[in-house]
């Protein structure tokens, strides 16, 4: 499945997103929401965002790079997510997190930055809904891949193998290139941004990793 996002287009934020709600092949919006705290950028408008996804269908698919998770979470409930995904290493009580995420009927995902020890967090990962391996630093849109990242998609693999149910969810620097060497691992969603965002034809580069 391909989650698109919008961090970084030659649209702005509502054109882009409408664009993206209406281009077959594409199963999710990807929402990469920063604090300026876990992550230097700031781009939380809560206002914004609800205005801006009142009217897409698409399912959303929710990137929190920020300090505090729970401040954000029941706001964003608004916009009926299909997944809302925390870093971890962000916060003092991870637990919290999952479950409040979990009461509303959201899907929760763990996201594992490229520089974080995959074992640090493995006693969270039997609560997940999806696990997001980030392959680029997180904050920043059109970093390359990060191939030292391989190892955690092995990681995860094998626990996949093992008969752990998630998500695999692998986000940063992907291009068509890129996505085809990857198929031979279990990677459920691909999160590709600047890659098809950058191009005023979204479908052209879209085409290239399906085809």
């Amino acid at each position: 499945m391909i989650s698109v996002s919008y961090l970084k287009s030659v649209y702005d934020f509502e054109k882009t997103i409408n664009l993206l709600d209406d281009i077959k092949g594409i199963n999710y919006i990807h929402l990469d929401l920063m604090d300026g705290k876990y992550v230097s950028e700031n781009n939380i408008d809560i206002i914004k965002i609800k205005g801006g996804f009142k009217n897409i269908s698409k399912p959303k698919d929710i990137h929190l790079m920020v300090s505090n998770p729970l401040l954000y979470i029941n706001d964003l409930k608004e916009i009926k997510p299909d997944i809302i995904t925390f870093h971890p290493d962000a916060v003092d009580d991870p637990m919290k997190v999952i479950n409040t995420i979990k009461e509303l009927d959201i899907k929760v995902g763990i996201a594992i930055n490229y520089d974080v020890d995959v074992e640090d967090y493995e006693k969270l990962y039997k609560y997940a809904d999806n696990i997001l391996i980030m392959s680029v630093q997180a904050g920043y849109g059109g970093q390359e891949f990060k191939k030292d990242v391989i190892s955690k998609i092995e990681y995860f693999t094998n626990l996949k193998d093992d008969g752990e149910e998630f998500l695999l969810e692998i986000d940063g620097g992907i291009n068509a290139d890129i996505y085809h060497k990857l198929q031979k691992y279990p990677i459920d969603i691909f999160v590709i941004g600047a890659y098809i965002c950058t191009n005023e034809n979204f479908e052209r580069p879209l085409k290239k990793i399906l085809n």
